[in-house]
């Protein structure tokens, strides 16, 4: 009989620093939530339940299917290539070494590494960029890059791209303080309403 998966434990974080966001997040095999220090025990439930919610949504639009892979290649080479980047398909591939992408122009297959599921979803388009513009300069000559620097945030998908090699490389992602990490966390604001006793003091000044 086929064993179940069983969900990752959940670690509620209060932050003092917090008065009106919930972060979420994986962390290590867990799922952290950080609230506002103040909220009671019936909105920990509540809130801990609503982000698990979103966070596993947001998980589910940075792992799309191949077919999905292929239509947002597809508008991708519409928007920076004109189109001309027309790419047989587009799938996830766990033989791609240390390589983020590949592809073959001989039948226009792109191929993605499995380790680019989870990421921000413009470090996956700078991925497929790139290699919808090999199908157009096989090399990485001065002419590769131009087409690739037409999407407006390649500088910025490479950066990450070089940390998240380094942190793979040393068995961990990286992380910052105990808010969470921008790109992969969710967020979400508080209700006034909703927090009578949460301290009303502004996060800088705690």
């Amino acid at each position: 009989m086929p064993s179940v998966p069983t969900p990752d434990p959940v670690e509620v974080r209060r932050s003092r620093r917090r008065t009106r966001t919930v972060t979420a997040w994986r962390e290590g095999g867990i799922t952290v939530v950080s609230i506002p220090a103040r909220f009671t025990r019936a909105q920990e439930r509540e809130w801990v339940t609503t982000m698990l919610g979103r966070l596993e949504a947001q998980e589910r639009r940075r792992r799309p299917s191949d077919a999905l892979l292929l239509q947002r290649a597809t508008e991708l080479s519409r928007t920076y290539l004109e189109g001309r980047a027309v790419p047989a398909s587009v799938s996830w591939s766990s033989r791609q070494g240390k390589r983020w992408g590949s592809c073959t122009t001989l039948d226009r297959t792109i191929r993605v590494s499995d380790r680019l599921q989870g990421t921000p979803r413009w470090v996956l388009d700078y991925v497929l960029v790139h290699e919808l513009a090999h199908l157009l300069r096989p090399g990485h000559d001065e002419e590769f890059w131009a087409l690739v620097g037409r999407y407006p945030h390649t500088e910025r998908a490479r950066g990450f791209l070089d940390g998240y090699a380094h942190a793979l490389a040393h068995g961990g992602r990286g992380r910052g303080d105990d808010e969470g990490p921008d790109d992969d966390a969710v967020d979400d604001a508080v209700d006034e309403d909703d927090v009578d006793d949460v301290d009303d003091v502004d996060a800088a000044g705690a």
